[in-house]
């Protein structure tokens, strides 16, 4: 492997489709605790950045769409549905147990229960995605997260939406 090759393995099933195993799996108690301590300090000691996001909702489907700057860091919300993460940059994510290296663009299974820290090593983009029924964004939201008041889209004004109806 090269420096810049991500740490997930590759896996070519008989079917012919390629499984890539690193996820982002639920995590424990502990783990959570964990990123809400970073998160309670770095509310307190830090001076708080936007991230800007941007919004889709289409064909049953939500995306959230963050962009961080190269330096900072972001604790997730508490997800409590399973989501697809598409990771393009690079940065570090605490997953629970460990801390895992993502380089340029990755695609990632996520299970509910998880509330994760990334750094961005340059500048990164997330999108999220589910599938729902929600008419609007903050209907979206309640569904994957409890913690949905703490969200940046209730604090920003550089939020773009598009919802299709379809």
């Amino acid at each position: 492997m090269t420096e810049h090759a991500t740490t997930a393995i590759a896996v070519r099933p008989i079917s012919g489709l390629m499984v890539q195993a690193q996820r982002l799996p639920a995590m424990t108690e502990d783990a959570i605790a964990k990123v809400r301590a970073i998160e309670a300090m770095s509310l307190a000691l830090c001076e708080q950045v936007e991230f800007p996001t941007e919004h889709v909702i289409h064909g049953g489907m939500y995306v959230r769409t963050l962009h961080m700057k190269a330096g900072e860091v972001l604790t997730g919300a508490l997800l409590k549905v399973p989501t697809v993460l598409i990771v393009s940059g690079d940065c570090s994510a605490f997953i629970g147990e460990e801390t895992i290296e993502l380089r340029g663009y990755s695609v990632l299974p996520g299970s509910a229960g998880r509330k994760q820290v990334f750094l961005a090593h340059t500048d990164v983009s997330m999108s999220m995605s589910f599938p729902t029924k929600a008419k609007t964004v903050a209907e979206a939201e309640q569904e994957f997260t409890d913690e949905f008041a703490m969200l940046m889209t209730n604090r920003q004004d550089c939020v773009q939406t598009l919802i299709t109806g379809e």
